[in-house]
């Protein structure tokens, strides 16, 4: 009976890692947005990466599942990006969006 509850313990996720990095990737993007001029356009690469890195672990929380945690943060990092072209609507996110369910019902039923 103590092996099968050291193997539930052992088994569990350990969510204090994962909020310590959502928290300072939260920060490093506030600070980014607070103190960098956008005029730079390795300051938009560096804060696209650390957006989609805090989505993608915020997400796989949320969902308990990395793989949906990926596909919800490539496609709001991919309609953000096309915001920041000019090229973000209505029309793409839906595209978008649709796009994002299929692949989630597609890599489900594997």
């Amino acid at each position: 009976m103590i092996k099968e509850r050291q193997k539930k313990v052992r088994l569990r996720k350990n969510f204090l890692p994962t909020l310590i990095i959502i928290i300072v990737l939260l920060s490093s993007l506030s600070s980014i947005v607070y103190f960098t001029s956008p005029d730079n356009s390795g300051v938009v690469f560096l804060f696209f990466l650390i957006l989609f890195l805090l989505i993608l672990f915020s997400a796989s929380t949320i969902f308990a599942n990395t793989r949906r945690g990926l596909i919800i943060s490539f496609g709001i990092i991919l309609f953000i990006f096309l915001r920041y072209v000019g090229i973000g609507n209505i029309v793409n996110f839906l595209l978008i969006t649709g796009l994002c369910i299929t692949a989630d019902v597609y890599f489900s039923k594997k």
